[in-house]
């Protein structure tokens, strides 16, 4: 028995791709790890003594616990970055410039302090992990699913060109547009972005869906009017429990963990 979705309506759907699409944690955190074992090997290799402060930085970092870390600390930076850019008073910087800079500012910090034995290439070619990131399991098959439909599908993110093109080939993700911050030199949660998307598909925002694992992105988005689909994913809502209960009374449809990601997405517009 199929009933009315709350999705009815709706021509395009645009989707985060950060923690929504494809996952980030594992991966970055592998990285870090790995480049922390190759320093230390390298070190020793060639009898090189840092400071001793470095080789407990490096040390650090090739655990599990240390690399997660890290990640989560660059991940945060990015946020923080996205959020506090003014379009108009700040030189735009994009999310590749940003992830180098903040990896490199990292390293630097307490308690790695490990910056001074990488070189910038180094630095630069570990900074580009984010162009490397695995599409979470439900995201190309729903993808498909929704294009069966007749529903355009678009990424609506905050990378630049570049690193968004390197990502979707990576993942091989069947998007049909790639909409991103570079697009409209502003970042999400401007609604200058969502508008922008929703006005390069040729659409109103009420045709629109918005698709994300973030509560303030989806707040953004129905601020100007798009429709919300919420998708959990684990560790990535940085709201309180309480103002995800209140969510839940303005998300238009909600996907908790578990429950087939963009699989459900598509039933749910379906009706089923």
């Amino acid at each position: 028995m199929t009933s009315k979705s709350p999705l009815s309506g709706i021509k395009a759907l645009t989707f985060d791709v950060f923690g929504t699409t494809v996952s980030w944690r594992e991966a970055v955190a592998n990285a870090l790890a790995e480049a922390a074992r190759n320093k230390l090997a390298f070190l020793k290799s060639r009898e090189i003594t840092p400071d001793p402060e470095v080789i407990k930085g490096l040390e650090r970092l090739t655990t599990q616990k240390g690399s997660a870390a890290l990640a989560a600390q660059w991940r945060a930076s990015y946020s923080t970055f996205t959020r506090g850019f003014r379009k108009g008073e700040m030189e735009w910087k994009t999310v590749d410039d940003h992830h180098r800079d903040s990896l490199a500012s990292l390293l630097a910090s307490e308690p790695w302090n490990v910056l001074t034995v990488f070189t910038p290439s180094e630095l630069q070619d570990l900074s580009l992990i984010w162009h490397r990131l695995p599409a979470h399991p439900d995201a190309r098959p729903g993808l498909q699913a929704l294009s069966s439909l007749g529903l355009t599908t678009a990424t609506l993110t905050n990378a630049n060109h570049i690193l968004l093109h390197n990502l979707i080939t990576f993942s091989s993700l069947p998007f049909h547009h790639l909409f991103c911050a570079e697009d409209f030199y502003a970042y999400k949660p401007s609604p200058e972005v969502y508008l922008g998307a929703c006005k390069a598909m040729g659409l109103q925002p009420g045709e629109v869906a918005m698709v994300a694992a973030h509560l303030g992105d989806l707040d953004a988005a129905r601020g100007i009017g798009m429709k919300t689909v919420y998708v959990e994913r684990e560790g990535e809502e940085e709201w309180d429990e309480q103002r995800r209960r209140e969510a839940r009374g303005w998300v238009d449809f909600w996907v908790a963990e578990g429950e087939g990601g963009f699989g459900k997405v598509e039933r749910g517009i379906r009706g089923v």
